[in-house]
């Protein structure tokens, strides 16, 4: 069946990311979240990166990872 995700917006790239500390969000709800993310576009262009220790917040090696993540699918502005 058809979902509301089609054409172009098939193919994005997502990058979820998620502490395994999180006392708001539990880790669980994240993963339940990516699963349903790679039914409703290409599961390949889904990644799931978790962080050891990390509670409701951000990290140093969140944002590198969120950093590379950009670089590589945006294009450079002059």
């Amino acid at each position: 069946s058809q979902g509301p995700i089609s054409g172009v917006n098939k193919d994005i790239a997502v990058l979820q990311c998620h502490g395994d500390c999180d006392p708001l969000v539990p880790l669980m709800f994240g993963s339940l979240t990516v699963e349903k993310l790679k039914s409703m576009i290409n599961p390949a262009n889904v990644t799931f990166k978790t962080y050891a220790g990390m509670m409701h917040s951000s990290s140093l090696e969140e944002m590198m990872d969120v950093k590379q993540f950009i670089d590589k699918h945006l294009p450079p502005i002059d």
